[in-house]
């Protein structure tokens, strides 16, 4: 029994394995014989592809770069004599004008000084008045021989050496009052002043390196950024070339990017590039001014500055998604040429301008470039070019879309 059961096993397997033999060999005939469904990839049409023609137009290019900012004027506040802070006349963090007087340092000893100087010029005032009648008379005198030509010599001499005496004298007073005035220290600029680093019945010498407080001008801003030297050489090249030009005379305008990604709302200028180029990183700084009436800008912050390089008046600028690198790593596009056939097209690209490079070489007014379709677009082959974008164009390039978000 058991050798009867195994044998009608085994038949029942081979039954059921011709069975389904059969029936994949009809489903591969019927779909060999059913025809292409009209659209499919297999439609003997000419395919479409979006092109976008190309047309000179004019362009202001610009380029970004990080930088600082720094204030307009800065002037660190430090005494020129020596003494103790009596009173510190300022709040910190608040705007000062020039010559207020924001310290007053112990001026005694400098008061004691100038009175001295007063004095001793007043003594040699006095000293002048009888060399000056001696020298009169004996001028007088000499010319009758009542007295010696050496007598007349020394008291024009004496006349001399107490109108000396008098402007030293003069010299020492100007010298107390300065010393007695720069007991008040004073502010040099008009600005806001930041923190102080000394208090009341603090030592101060005069010319000391530490600074009693700093003055920042807010009303104006300087962005300092940096750029490379290839760079400079490049826009220097392209100007020579024609490709593009400058404003002229006019200082280039620059635009700013603060830290959080807004835009400054008020432009700036561009005032001048450093002449020398840093050895250690290979760039070139560039100095522009923003005003600050509002002092949004603080020294010391990381901006962008968008700055103009110039304007190219018969620009030829390509979408990126048209063109692709070849095996040597060359521009190159697509094209619909002569009799409506792909032809391949060598480019030279400057740089990009938002989503489109910038052509030098390569394409001229009225190009058709292909930017959709691409995987159709083989060289040689015959296409129907619709404007990009187009209802036309939209059905094939649609679905491939919408499973690529899936």
């Amino acid at each position: 029994m058991t050798f009867v059961t195994q044998y009608m096993q085994t038949k029942g397997r081979a039954k059921a394995i011709i069975i389904v033999g059969m029936f994949a060999g009809y489903l591969i005939l019927t779909g060999c014989g059913k025809p292409p469904t009209a659209g499919g990839p297999m439609q003997g049409g000419v395919p479409e592809v979006g092109v976008v023609v190309a047309q000179p137009q004019r362009v202001a290019l610009t380029t970004e770069l990080s930088g600082r900012t720094s204030a307009y004027l800065i002037a660190e506040v430090r005494p020129q004599v020596g003494g103790i802070i009596q009173n510190r006349l300022f709040t910190e963090g608040a705007d000062v004008k020039a010559g207020e007087v924001l310290y007053q340092i112990a001026p005694a000893v400098y008061q004691a000084a100038y009175n001295s100087a007063k004095a001793a010029l007043a003594r040699t005032e006095a000293n002048l008045i009888p060399a000056r009648l001696k020298a009169g008379r004996y001028q007088e005198l000499v010319k009758i021989n009542a007295v010696s030509q050496q007598d007349y010599d020394d008291a024009s001499a004496a006349l001399k050496q107490a109108e000396a005496d008098v402007e030293a004298g003069k010299a020492a007073l100007e010298t107390a009052r300065i010393n007695l005035a720069y007991t008040k220290v004073t502010a040099p600029i008009s600005g806001r002043i930041g923190r102080s680093s000394v208090t009341n019945g603090a030592l101060v010498t005069a010319s000391q390196p530490a600074a009693l407080a700093t003055i920042q001008d807010l009303s104006s801003m300087y962005v300092d950024v940096t750029q490379s030297s290839a760079e400079l050489l490049r826009l220097k090249q392209n100007l020579a070339s024609g490709l593009l030009k400058s404003n002229g005379a006019a200082q280039a305008q620059a635009r700013l990017l603060l830290e959080d990604g807004s835009s400054y709302p008020l432009p700036g200028r561009l005032k001048f590039s450093e002449v020398t180029v840093d050895q250690s990183t290979g760039s070139v700084t560039l100095r522009a001014v923003f005003p600050n009436p509002k002092q949004i800008l603080l020294p010391g912050m990381f901006v962008r500055a968008i700055l103009e390089e110039g304007v190219s008046d018969k620009a030829i600028l390509v979408s990126q998604r048209g063109v692709t690198r070849n095996p040597a790593g060359n521009a190159m596009v697509m094209v619909v040429g002569a009799e409506e056939k792909v032809e391949p097209r060598m480019i030279k690209v400057i740089r990009t301008v938002g989503d489109n490079w910038l052509v030098s070489e390569g394409l001229k007014a009225g190009d058709r470039v292909i930017l959709e379709g691409l995987q159709k677009a083989r060289p040689g082959t015959t296409v129907k070019a619709v404007p990009f974008g187009s209802k036309a164009n939209e059905t094939p390039a649609g679905a491939p879309k919408a499973a690529a978000k899936k």
